[in-house]
């Protein structure tokens, strides 16, 4: 229970400059689906259940009219919320009594003078200060007993001094309690009493006494605080927290009911407090600040006195008053983990397994989460609440982030299990599958490339070891080369005069027919930034190859070269995503392989390059005495991966048009891939994606649930079906959905060819349409990382949105940006580009984006659910509406515009919700890149890269597009309303 330190403790610990520490814990083995359960009011603490688990009581300063604490009841079932102390006076440490009609607490509110003491505190707080935090032990304190039918007080302590912190006994026959009374009642010593005089706490013992206040013991009697008593399951016992007599330590003890058999538990010579037994009898949870004066966190210890304290917590700040629910499968705790710092009560699946196999109960204990996504998704519904609730989104992210689902790639058995669990919701839910009986639809996609057994190559004099000294591209022709001359080709560019620049041909009086050509990899380095710009459409590989293949080549060799500033040298074996390949072989040499083959004739490697890096032509060559052989065995890796489509469907469709409410569910799995962000040491990790995208998902379910419950309580009469969706293939470019709506598409168009024979052969673009099947998609990708507001994307998909929004957010009150924007990386395009509008959720981009750091305690599930009711409250209406809503056609950003892959970084994160200003908002810069080390901040505003203005996230990718790796350029941003010029060097993607 709380009854925090005195400051005489304080100044002692403050003092103390050596701690004994243990081991950090992985909190996750301990505690899953942690999640918040009181949020209001200043700060909250010590929850403690009913014995039934029906109701939660809890202390909180949420008064406007009061600066202390007072006690609140939870109803655990509705979240009802009832006042038990009477808002006069300070209170501390309340229970409920076993059959639900009594609550104990302690209260000062029949002082006269509580109600000056909150005047003569909130005066201070409005002259901006504000005491150091610390228990005053107020003699007033009393022990009453409320009467939750009658709503009546009465005393159950009557005695001068502190009495608090009482809790009944498991049949509800005796209180114990802390009290400091025989300090007033002259029994001690002038040494003590001195000692008391300077710390209240000093005197404090515990006792016993019957439920009505009758009969009082006392049990401890030694200088030093002894508190926070609780009973153990089986009544016998009790277990308390005792201070040293200077409060600088304190130690857990547990006793007879009788006062006979003291133990003490702990030897940590650290402040251990708060200990509350598990239900099990077999140990003890509390708080210690073992690793630091600040930093408290939760332990636990046998009750045999067996076995080291083990460590459960591991996060910053304050973790204590710990408390476990009568069947002992969850805790709850104070914590100040919030984004605020301010303490406010948590709760978590507890993993008793682990407790038990840690002070060596068991042999082994089964992990907490191993639990199939059948019995993981029946267990979140059922525990689930009517309204968008944070708790809620929690469940389906936990899930869907545990170990076991490996980060959710397209194709592996942890999108087999995610899906399987969405599944599972939605037939829980009452939702029917939207074809016939199955639930997934699945489609076959290209999951990558590897390199099968047969690949060679050798200029026969050496053959060549593949994959250290050469590499296949991935879109490269298989089979046999015979052995070919070799010519030279620079970098391999072919890019057409324009207003502004002379054609640039690097086959120029080159005879490249049936040979190989040797090219560089990029583009020239030291050519204008302009000029860059101008080549970048011409010198991705894929362009390249045509170019070599048009002109006759036999086949094309890529060559990086020493000016290039790349990590690694040959090209990565690297699905593009494209199903083409080439019609000619395509490899990458290391540069030694190119110099040798150039020593032949008298070149050298690195003068070329830097001759071209002018960006002045030059003729090419062939490479006398070099023939090249090559046989190349490359094999596509086919998987399938899923979608899971259920529909709620409207009696009988009178308006038609049904709208979609997607996600996507899949991530990046473990290991390095294309699309990882992660640290060079963190790569191998799984890719967890709790924002990308299982926030998403979650607010997906969270709607379909809502919509499911309205309906069945005769709220909702729908007039169009919902389409519920989780694709997968999102990461890999939007392969779920596309096949959805290409397979949509195909069968709308037959129905019609079958329906109107005469338009069988009609080929026009609006045979790919979906509309009016499909009226409107609503959309949640990265719904989980809320900061300053929400962006709704693609607002200028239809004139209904704004107007929409503005009504649907009235009651919730979310600070939104709105996008016009229609052309997204995510699933919504699909369906704009098929003529259906379309609405995104996202709240922004973050430096965990796609790193193993993406994990479910870094989410902000109040606001998630929040932005689940707005997207719920805009479905609901679109589903009650006659008209569909309008589609507006928009032209897509920097069409007709070619663009290579940029190779520069420079490791900024935009905000993406922070549309509204001229230039390109940072959320965030990564660690350690070259933006940081430029001394660029979040928050800063880049209106200026090497000369070129920056107006939007156009702008910048253009710019960036045309900087030089490892040159330095001038990058100006706003901050705090000041301009600053910074140089920044970037560095290289490669």
């Amino acid at each position: 229970m709380l009854s925090s330190f005195s400051f005489f403790a304080v100044i002692i610990l403050i003092a103390c400059s050596t701690f004994s520490t243990t081991g950090r814990a992985d909190e996750s083995q301990w505690l899953t689906n942690t999640r918040q359960v009181t949020f209001e009011g200043r700060r909250a603490g010590e929850g403690y259940f009913s014995a039934d688990g029906s109701l939660l009581v809890f202390q909180s300063e949420r008064d406007a009219a009061n600066p202390f604490f007072q006690i609140y009841l939870m109803d655990w079932d509705t979240g009802d919320l009832t006042k038990v102390s009477p808002g006069q006076g300070k209170t501390t440490c309340a229970w409920v009594r076993p059959d639900n009609r009594k609550v104990l607490f302690a209260s000062t509110h029949h002082d006269p003078t509580s109600v000056e003491q909150q005047k003569a505190e909130l005066e201070l707080r409005a002259s901006g200060k504000e005491r150091r935090y610390s228990w005053d032990y107020d003699p007033e304190f009393e022990l009453f007993e409320f009467d939750v039918e009658t709503k009546k007080y009465k005393r159950i302590s009557d005695a001068k001094g502190y009495d608090a912190e009482g809790s009944y006994s498991p049949d509800g026959k005796l209180i114990a309690f802390a009290s400091n009374r025989r300090a007033y009642e002259g029994k001690i010593s002038p040494s003590a009493k001195a000692a008391f005089d300077i710390d209240p706490a000093v005197m404090n013992d515990i006792y016993i006494m019957n439920a009505d206040g009758t009969n009082v013991r006392q049990l401890t009697e030694t200088m030093g605080y002894d508190g926070g008593p609780f009973f153990s399951p089986d009544g016998k016992r009790i277990c308390w927290r005792r201070f040293a007599e200077n409060g600088a330590t304190a130690e857990i003890m547990t006793m007879n009911i009788d006062g006979t058999d003291k133990r003490q538990h702990t030897k940590l010579d650290a402040m251990s407090w708060a200990p509350f037994y598990h239900p099990s009898g077999e140990y003890l949870i509390f708080t210690t600040n073992i690793h630091g004066f600040a930093n408290f966190e939760l332990y636990i210890v046998d009750v045999d006195g067996k076995h080291e304290p083990v460590r459960v917590t591991s996060t910053e700040g304050f973790d204590g008053l710990p408390a476990f629910t009568p069947d002992g499968k969850q805790l709850t705790w104070t914590s100040n983990r919030t984004s605020a710092k301010q303490s406010q009560i948590f709760m978590a699946d507890w993993n008793h397994e682990m407790a038990m196999k840690s002070i060596g109960k068991m042999e082994s204990a089964k992990p907490s989460d191993a639990v199939g996504p059948v019995a993981a998704a029946t267990r979140a519904v059922d525990a689930s609440e009517a309204a968008f609730k944070a708790a809620d989104m929690m469940r389906h992210v936990d899930y869907l982030c545990r170990p076991e689902l490996a980060g959710r790639m397209t194709g592996s058995d942890g999108e087999q299990l995610a899906t399987s669990y969405v599944a599972a919701v939605f037939d829980h839910l009452g939702l029917e599958p939207l074809a016939g009986d199955n639930w997934f639809q699945k489609f076959e996609f290209t999951a990558g490339v590897d390199l099968a057994e047969n690949n060679l190559l050798t200029d026969l004099e050496t053959e060549f070891k593949v994959n250290e000294q050469w590499r296949p591209l991935a879109f490269s022709q298989t089979g046999k080369i015979d052995a070919t001359e070799v010519v030279f080709a620079g970098y391999g560019i072919v890019a057409p005069k324009t207003d502004d620049f002379e054609e640039y041909d690097s086959y120029v009086h080159l005879d490249v027919k049936d040979k190989w050509v040797l090219v560089f990899r990029f583009m020239p380095e030291n050519i204008s930034p302009e000029l860059r710009q101008h080549f970048g459409g011409h010198s991705s590989l894929r362009y390249k190859a045509m170019i070599a293949r048009d002109r006759g080549a036999r086949g094309l060799i890529v060559v990086s070269g020493p000016q290039s500033k790349v990590k690694n040298q040959l090209v990565k074996l690297q699905f593009d995503g494209s199903m083409g390949g080439s019609s000619i072989p395509l490899v990458s040499v290391q540069d030694d392989v190119a110099q040798a083959w150039l020593d032949k004739n008298g070149k050298k490697l690195g003068e070329l390059q830097s001759k071209l890096d002018t960006g002045e032509p030059a003729l090419g060559f062939a490479i006398n005495d070099v023939q090249l052989s090559a046989e190349i065995d490359i094999r596509k890796v086919q998987k399938k991966g899923r979608n899971v489509l259920g529909t709620l469907k409207a009696p009988n469709s009178p308006f038609g048009g049904a709208i979609i409410v997607g996600a996507h569910i899949d991530h990046l799995g473990a290991g390095s891939n294309s699309s990882s962000l992660a640290r060079e040491e963190e790569a191998e990790k799984i890719h967890f994606g709790a924002d990308d995208n299982a926030s998403g998902i979650a607010s997906m379910l969270e709607i379909a649930e809502y919509l499911r419950n309205q309906q069945r309580d005769g709220k909702l009469k729908l007039q169009r079906d919902v389409i519920f969706a989780a694709w997968s293939g999102e990461e890999l470019g939007l392969i779920g959905s596309s096949h959805f709506a290409k397979t949509l598409a195909d069968q709308l168009a037959s129905h019609a060819a079958a329906t109107s024979p005469e338009d069988k052969e009609k080929d026009d673009e609006s045979s790919h349409l979906l509309f009016p099947y499909i009226s409107a998609c609503l959309n949640m990708d990265m719904v989980g990382r809320f900061e300053k507001r929400v962006v709704l994307q693609g607002t200028g998909s239809s004139s209904i949105w704004k107007s929409e929004i503005e009504q649907r957010n009235a009651p919730i009150g979310l600070p939104i940006t709105l996008q016009n924007d229609s052309y997204l990386p995510t699933d919504a395009s699909t369906f704009f580009m098929r003529g259906v509008p379309i609405l995104s959720a996202f709240t922004g981009s973050h430096s965990d984006y796609h790193t193993p750091r993406d994990t479910p305690d870094k989410l902000n599930y109040e606001a998630a659910a929040k932005i689940s009711r707005l997207m719920g409250s805009i479905a609901r209406s679109l589903v009650v509406r006659e008209d569909v809503p309008d589609y507006k056609q928009q032209v897509a950003p920097g069409k007709g515009k070619q663009r290579a892959r940029l190779r520069a970084y420079l490791g900024t994160i935009p905000d993406y919700a922070d549309t509204d200003v001229k230039g390109v908002k940072l959320s965030d810069v990564s660690k350690g890149g070259p933006a940081s080390n430029a001394g660029i901040k979040g928050g800063d505003l880049i209106v200026e890269v090497a000369g070129k203005k920056i107006e939007n996230i156009y702008d910048y990718t253009y710019a960036i597009e045309a900087l030089k790796i490892g040159e330095p350029v001038k990058c100006v941003v706003k901050r705090d309303e000041k301009q600053i010029e910074l140089q920044i060097t970037p560095g290289s993607r490669d």
